[in-house]
């Protein structure tokens, strides 16, 4: 019996230096400005040391007579953290521990740490947004009956000279941009008549990159408040998507002697479009009183302008059908430098 007493003993007193010893261990890693605290090490665990950080613990170690079993009271913090409901809270202890042993090593690490979890989480951001932008293929041809599209649409496709006819429907085709890219669109040449027009448009807008708008110059004159009508509703709807498209009016049949400048379009068109606007917006005060205000384009108060719209719409001339008759070449060069800038 006395020889178990002294083995015991012996094996208390062992077990009592070896953590004398690793608590003198990790008080050396503290800083020297923090303040010592006194603890009772014999509820000391080994997480709690880890790192350099010793949390308080309180409680006792006592012993028996010989032949008893060592028993230990843990503290309040040990309880929690050996609970299965407080996972994170060890977990976060976790963090701070590496965090406090970065910046006791080299201050200069941590902050490269957090520059590089920045950049990271933009890249995955910036990544996530092209994948949005790049499912956006579709370029949208559209505007009157008779103003050249399905034509400009072969001639983008094949560079040849077709006769074509008014179209009920729509055409669709892969395009290959002239870029050092290689990449393509998908060219939609959507109908022209009135009836199906906006139909069309509500079905394809969702998944336009770009949007051309295709005037006839030399009918202009003639057809500018159907123009200006029907370019009025494709504005709205394009600032009204969640990723604007890109907008260009295209001036056509540039090759006819009596067609009109790109300038003078513009021009027309923003005049046209200013009384829209202004009729539009009293309209429903006066049909219903109980309706909301129609959205409006431009600045309120101020004559319209393409300027003042959220997307940028830009102006070019060019003509499908070819200055020197059917078989000459067209003057399309300007519209496939715009549609590479875009794609």
């Amino acid at each position: 019996a006395c020889n178990s007493y002294l083995c015991l003993a012996a094996q208390s007193f062992r077990r009592e230096r070896s953590v004398q010893e690793n608590y003198n261990y990790h008080q050396d890693l503290r800083g020297p400005g923090l303040r010592r605290r006194k603890y009772n090490l014999g509820t000391t665990t080994p997480v709690m040391l880890r790192f350099g950080r010793l949390r308080r613990a309180e409680g006792h170690v006592a012993f028996a007579v010989p032949g008893s079993k060592i028993s230990a009271m843990a503290s309040a913090d040990s309880r929690r953290m050996g609970n299965g409901g407080s996972v994170g809270g060890a977990f976060q202890l976790y963090l701070d521990s590496l965090r406090q042993e970065l910046w006791q090593r080299d201050p200069t690490l941590l902050s490269v740490v957090v520059t590089l979890v920045a950049v990271l989480l933009t890249l995955v951001f910036w990544k996530f947004i092209r994948s949005r932008r790049s499912s956006q293929r579709a370029v949208l041809l559209v505007g009157l009956c008779d103003s050249g599209k399905t034509l400009l649409f072969v001639r983008l496709l094949t560079g040849l000279y077709r006769d074509t006819q008014t179209s009920i429907t729509d055409s669709s085709a892969a395009y290959r941009v002239n870029n050092n890219r290689g990449t393509s669109l998908t060219l939609i040449d959507l109908p022209g008549h009135e009836s199906l027009r906006l139909q069309f448009l509500e079905r394809f807008k969702a998944s336009a990159r770009a949007i051309v708008f295709v005037v006839d110059s030399a009918a202009f004159q003639r057809e500018v408040k159907d123009v200006a009508e029907f370019l009025y509703q494709v504005l709205l709807d394009s600032i009204g998507l969640k990723n604007t498209p890109s907008f260009l009016i295209a001036c056509n049949k540039q090759d006819i002697t009596m067609a009109k400048s790109a300038k003078l379009i513009q021009q027309q068109l923003e005049k046209e479009i200013n009384t829209l606007r202004v009729t539009r917006s009293a309209a429903p005060s006066i049909l219903d009183s109980s309706s909301t205000a129609t959205a409006q384009l431009g600045k309120k108060g101020k004559e319209f302008e393409f300027s003042q719209l959220p997307l940028k719409v830009e102006f070019l001339e060019c003509s499908a059908k070819g200055g020197r008759g059917d078989a000459g070449s067209a003057d399309i060069q300007d519209l496939e430098k715009w549609l590479a800038k875009i794609a």
